[in-house]
């Protein structure tokens, strides 16, 4: 790797991978008292794999087909929040800043806050174009 390389490598990982809307942490505080550990997967099955799923931690059984995109920082929240992505979904998005949000309506029902009338959703920036 040249140093131009480096350095641009160094400035895209500092870029966060994944970030939470303030309405989605504060869904995940509520869900986590409920619920206790959490974690995201997400898959390119649902919705043009915009939305992620979220689960009781290690309800979702993950695998060498999966990646590890963040450990999510929720205040109020002690243990971090995975987020995962299933690993041809990631080739697609690997260029991108992904932020979960919160919209109205119901998602799946295999995901927590499906009973909230409300699901999590992916917003997305280039990673670079901001």
């Amino acid at each position: 790797m040249t140093m131009d390389e480096d350095s641009a490598r160094a400035g895209y990982e500092e870029v966060p991978r994944v970030e939470l809307t303030a309405a989605a942490a504060a869904l995940l505080r509520r869900l986590h008292e409920a619920h206790g550990p959490l974690m995201f997967h997400q898959s390119g099955g649902c919705c043009d794999g915009s939305a992620p799923m979220c689960y009781p931690e290690g309800e979702f059984r993950t695998g060498g087909s999966d990646v590890l995109l963040a450990e999510l920082d929720v205040a109020g929240v002690e243990a971090p929040v995975t987020f995962w992505m299933s690993r041809s979904q990631y080739e697609v998005w690997a260029h991108t800043r992904l932020i979960v949000d919160v919209v109205e309506g119901r998602g799946s029902g295999f995901s927590l806050e499906a009973p909230e009338g409300v699901r999590f959703l992916i917003r997305s920036r280039v990673v670079g174009a901001e």
